[in-house]
């Protein structure tokens, strides 16, 4: 069973990386007790979409952590790539 954490946001009204934010007392970020969770409820795979260039902070601070517990698997968001034509939608 596949978790799919849609993680590609900018963070904007948080005024930073969400993902990334410690707030457990053991450098727990928040991204980490919903895997926790999945892997105890069967969930064999958790897939990342984030966007291209938060590949690396994202290996380095989630993925190679929790790859030893979970099949890891990335997918970029890029709103230059959409299957359909949209016009006059600003962002």
């Amino acid at each position: 069973m596949d978790l799919v954490i849609m993680a590609a946001g900018m963070g904007s009204r948080f005024g930073g990386s969400k993902q990334t934010q410690i707030v457990g007392y053991n450098g727990e970020f928040i991204i980490d007790y919903s895997i926790y969770d999945a892997i105890k409820a069967g969930f064999n795979r958790v897939i990342f979409i984030i966007r291209k260039e938060n590949l690396e902070e994202f290996e380095e601070s989630i993925g190679k952590r929790i790859k030893k517990y979970i099949e890891v698997l990335y997918v970029f968001q890029d709103m230059n790539n959409l299957p359909i034509k949209i016009e006059n939608l600003t962002f």
